[in-house]
């Protein structure tokens, strides 16, 4: 029994790292077009990013068709990267420039993807890999409710009394997604 769930965390593990390669590609290649454009983004407006792929996301599930051409799993590898990109603000504040190099943002990038990899290991060791029965319909619906805690969170201007900070929801918002995009390339 011990050897099937370390063998199911293993293939959790390396689906979680494809996913994460795949978005880090992505990342680099919008770093060249745009450069780091994003350092303008002020933590109100990067939530309201992360609720419009998360909202369009819930609106693909239930119309079961797309106007614009693309699908489901592109709005959860954004939710990856912005969530990589506030983790980063959060940690660097905002700026009026982009101030930041490529090779910067790529080093800031790999940091935090690593902080979530290492976390969904530990919560996917103590959920026992049951994010696998999950539908991808509640990972969005589990997304949209981190980022309506967000919004309270930056409301209250950070002083919560009892929960945990934007930071974790931003993380949970990040392997919520990478869920979400490996059961729709299964």
């Amino acid at each position: 029994m011990q050897r099937i769930m370390a063998n199911n965390e293993a293939k959790t593990n390396e689906q979680f790292e494809q996913v994460i390669s795949e978005c880090r590609t992505l990342f680099e290649k919008k770093l060249h077009d745009y450069g780091a454009s994003w350092r303008i983004l002020r933590p109100q407006s990067l939530t309201d990013q992360l609720f419009i792929k998360a909202k369009r996301i819930r609106s693909l599930e239930i119309k079961k068709e797309s106007l614009v051409g693309e699908g489901i799993r592109p709005e959860f590898i954004a939710l990856i990267n912005y969530g990589i990109v506030g983790l980063i603000q959060l940690n660097n504040g905002f700026s009026d420039t982009v101030d930041i190099t490529v090779e910067e943002a790529m080093k800031f990038y790999d940091h935090y993807a690593l902080e979530a990899l290492e976390l969904m290991k530990r919560k996917n060791h103590d959920y026992d890999e049951a994010w696998r029965s999950m539908r991808v319909s509640s990972y969005t619906d589990f997304i949209l409710t981190k980022i309506e805690r967000i919004k309270e969170i930056e409301n209250l201007g950070g002083e919560t009394l009892v929960s945990e900070g934007i930071d974790a929801n931003y993380m949970d918002i990040i392997n919520y997604a990478v869920f979400g995009a490996i059961k729709l390339k299964e």
